[in-house]
């Protein structure tokens, strides 16, 4: 038989969200989906996020930019854009710090590409592994058709 816990107080969920924050960013929705079934009531859990996003503790800009410096050096626009929806971010948050992404997306892609491949395919099979890992990254098709066409020449 499993035991009831108790809700969490206002001051226990904000301890508890602040050890969350010290570990790593967190979005606002993640926060509230971590705590939502310890919390009193969904209200309190929203005024402990209100009050640390007003002390400057909880920020989804500053989520995003992680996400996007941590997540960016790996993957593809696409690919942290999907992530930064799934977690919660506003469009215009995310799309704010995707605008530096897009700005480099052909350097990550080339060296994404270089870690792992290092060599022009020789084969139409070869190339299109690496097309299809390169978009499971999140980079674009054209981006990538670019760079192996420009690889052919090497």
């Amino acid at each position: 038989m499993q035991k009831k816990t108790e809700p969490l107080s206002s001051a226990s969920l904000r301890a508890r969200a602040i050890a969350a924050l010290a570990r790593r960013e967190h979005s606002r929705q993640e926060l509230f989906q971590k705590f939502s079934s310890s919390a009193e009531s969904p209200e309190s859990l929203e005024a402990v996020l209100d009050a640390l996003e007003q002390e400057g503790l909880l920020s989804d800009h500053r989520f995003a930019e992680s996400v996007a410096r941590t997540r960016g050096a790996r993957y593809g626009l696409a690919r942290v854009k999907k992530e930064l929806q799934q977690k919660g971010v506003s469009g215009t948050v995310a799309s704010t710090t995707l605008e530096g992404l897009k700005l480099t997306e052909a350097d990550r892609l080339r060296q994404v590409w270089e870690k792992k491949f290092g060599l022009p395919p020789e084969t139409l099979e070869e190339a299109g592994r690496q097309q299809r890992f390169l978009l499971q990254r999140g980079f674009s098709a054209a981006a990538i058709s670019q760079l192996l066409r420009s690889q052919k020449g090497r």
